[in-house]
């Protein structure tokens, strides 16, 4: 208990019902291994939070981005809800740590895993909505989720950013190379580099190859920015 409450004072929320929380934070690989009823890891929770998630999402980039096109809206709100974008905001509330894993998923790297981390975040919404209601769940969305847009936004669309750059500055075109692969049929793991000739710019690792080649081009954006590239303009 003493570790739920720490991560309570991290994300600023207390729980009225503990329990939640529990189930938020209770990965099916631990639920399997302790014999707890299946419908109690957080997998339910993490398809309501996906859905609160949704909304908030929707609301906040509909009052923010006025003159965004339908279609744009949607591509922009898939990139802030997308696996790899929710995994980079669980280091902020050390959601890792606190995840309760099983041993095989724990020794395998489990509490870094993207797909873990971002459903994990999930469950949390959905636990802090049964709990406190919409305006408990939107405010840690705002603030944990939602609150680095500009980063959000190059990852949008971080390829396309990454070779115009690369056209207009760099006579050696810009290349993706998969450089490992893993795991089982049912979760894959791809690494994949971006590469200016030989020289690596950029690595993501992702579900698949095409959002491994995503993380690559944005960790290259974020690489070369301070050479003189200014961050994408969403209209």
């Amino acid at each position: 208990m003493k570790k739920q409450e720490e991560f309570q004072q991290i994300i600023g929320y207390e729980f009225q019902n503990p329990k939640l929380l529990s189930q938020a934070l209770t990965h099916s690989s631990y639920a399997n291994e302790n014999h707890i009823k299946k419908h109690l890891d957080n997998e339910r929770l993490e398809f309501l939070g996906d859905a609160v998630l949704e909304v908030v999402s929707s609301e906040f980039l509909f009052l923010n981005y006025p003159k965004l096109s339908e279609g744009n809206l949607t591509k922009l709100r898939a990139s802030l809800v997308c696996e790899q974008t929710l995994a980079t905001c669980a280091p902020q509330i050390r959601l890792g740590e606190f995840i309760r894993l099983g041993k095989g998923e724990n020794r395998t790297g489990g509490r870094n895993r993207k797909s873990i981390l971002s459903d994990a975040l999930e469950a949390v919404i959905g636990a802090i909505y049964l709990d406190g209601g919409f305006t408990n769940a939107k405010e840690f969305i705002l603030k944990f989720i939602l609150e680095d847009i500009e980063h959000r936004k190059l990852f949008y669309d971080s390829k396309t950013i990454l070779q115009e750059y690369v056209q207009r500055n760099f006579e050696e075109p810009l290349d993706y190379r998969l450089v490992a692969e893993s795991g089982p049929d049912h979760d894959k793991s791809f690494t994949v580099e971006a590469k200016i000739g030989e020289r690596t710019i950029g690595t993501g690792t992702g579900p698949t190859k095409k959002a491994a080649a995503q993380e690559a081009a944005y960790q290259a954006l974020l690489l070369l920015k301070p050479e003189g590239m200014e961050g994408p303009q969403v209209q």
